[in-house]
């Protein structure tokens, strides 16, 4: 340990009550400043990262539309050739309108998709997230008439005041031409399954049927509106986007996750860089402790200062003492912030300790993702701010005369 380090030390152990006081209120400043930074850079990964899972879980990671016709006639030869790239898990056509819905109390507009069902149990988290029932819609017969069955989402349930088993009716007027006179299709299915995303707006108006029920529901024919992709790796999408557009030879509009939700994780990254800024603001505050710490340690140690200097120590090391005394403060508050974010953390992750209304933040509880480098950030931009702080006092004591310092 250097002299300097040593006398560092000692000076931040020794001191008044008042200034070992201020000392520890500097440092929990400190702390509380780089905890709140660390807790809420988490806060939002975990924020981005439950609703990354949960809206991939529901639209795959690549989505493929038409690009010159509304709908895709040749769909199984394009699952084919979607399935042969590489990187590819799975890939499964889909049909996707609005249309009315209509229980025997209540009613609603509705997205309504229609799916392969095994193929989009490869391809999205559909058979995981089934509540109730079964994930199905084999036909069943009720009061003497063959009904498909229908998978229905969570809160659209509750709106509508039906349980499994029970009938609902399915109203469309696409493919009709308006200026006649002409009447909605009607469908009627029973309710088969039950299915929980986690993520509201697609548990308050998201229905699913087979994809044969929606081509005679949306009269399109043999052909579907739209397929999706799953990859071994959601962050592939990138490299492997530009790969099925070539092979498709660009006739295709080929959508990866973070342009399809791009508005909401480009909303997410922005709030994170500002609150980031915002919360630094307290350490700030912190290093203005510092300052005033450091300062009545200078004003409190001027004698030892003369006596120093007159046994030889050159006013770089005058100053690096009082450095170091900065330093120390922050790096003991960095350490404990870290600390406690990582508590914190680790208790609202366990016991969902702050719950979040679902109609608004998609999740139901805050959930928390610590990343290493955030912490890093933090602290670093702690210590260095704090370094800053401690520049003046330790040039201000490194400046003092010795002469000055014998007549007072």
């Amino acid at each position: 340990m250097s002299l300097e380090r040593f006398i560092a030390g000692r000076y931040l152990k020794s001191g008044h009550a008042f200034l070992s006081l201020s000392t520890w209120i500097t440092m929990i400043g400190v702390t509380l400043g780089v905890a709140v930074v660390c807790f809420v850079m988490s806060l939002h990964n975990g924020f981005e990262r439950e609703i990354r899972t949960r809206l991939l879980g529901t639209t795959a990671h690549i989505s493929i539309f038409p690009l010159s016709q509304e709908l895709i006639s040749d769909y199984r030869q394009l699952i084919d050739k979607l399935e042969n790239v590489e990187g590819v898990v799975a890939a499964s056509p889909f049909i996707y309108y609005k249309v009315a819905i209509q229980s025997a109390t209540a009613g609603d507009g509705i997205i309504l998709r229609g799916i392969d069902l095994e193929a989009e149990k490869r391809t999205s988290d559909i058979e995981r997230d089934i509540k109730a029932g079964d994930c199905t819609f084999e036909p069943e017969i009720i009061q003497d008439d063959t009904i498909p069955g229908l998978i229905i989402g969570s809160h659209l349930a509750e709106r509508l005041g039906v349980f499994l088993g029970e009938p609902v009716l399915l109203y469309s007027i696409r493919g009709e031409d308006l200026q006649k006179r002409t009447r909605p299709r009607v469908a009627k299915f029973y309710i088969s399954a039950i299915i929980e995303t986690g993520m509201y707006e697609f548990d308050a108006q998201m229905a699913y049927i087979s994809i044969e029920e929606a081509q005679k529901l949306f009269k399109t024919g043999d052909a579907v509106t739209a397929a999706h992709v799953k990859l071994t790796d959601i962050y592939d999408a990138e490299y492997v986007a530009p790969v099925i557009d070539s092979i498709l030879e660009y006739q295709y509009d080929v959508v990866p996750w973070y342009i399809l939700h791009k508005n909401l994780f480009s909303w997410i990254a922005i709030e994170k860089k500002i609150l980031f800024l915002g919360f630094i603001l307290i350490v700030v505050v912190a290093a203005f402790s510092i300052i005033s710490t450091l300062v009545m340690l200078t004003m409190e140690k001027k004698s030892d200062i003369g006596i120093l200097k007159t046994i030889g120590l050159t006013p770089a090391k005058i100053r690096k003492i009082f450095i170091y005394n900065g330093l120390t403060i922050a790096v003991v508050g960095v350490v404990a912030g870290w600390f406690l974010a990582l508590t914190v953390a680790w208790l609202q992750n366990t016991y969902e300790l702050i719950s979040l209304p679902p109609d608004i933040y998609f999740i139901s509880y805050l959930p928390i993702d610590t990343h290493w480098f955030d912490f890093l950030l933090a602290g670093a931009v702690a210590v260095f701010i704090c370094f800053l702080a401690a520049l003046y006092p330790a040039t201000r004591a490194a400046k003092l005369s010795v002469i000055d310092i014998v007549r007072q």
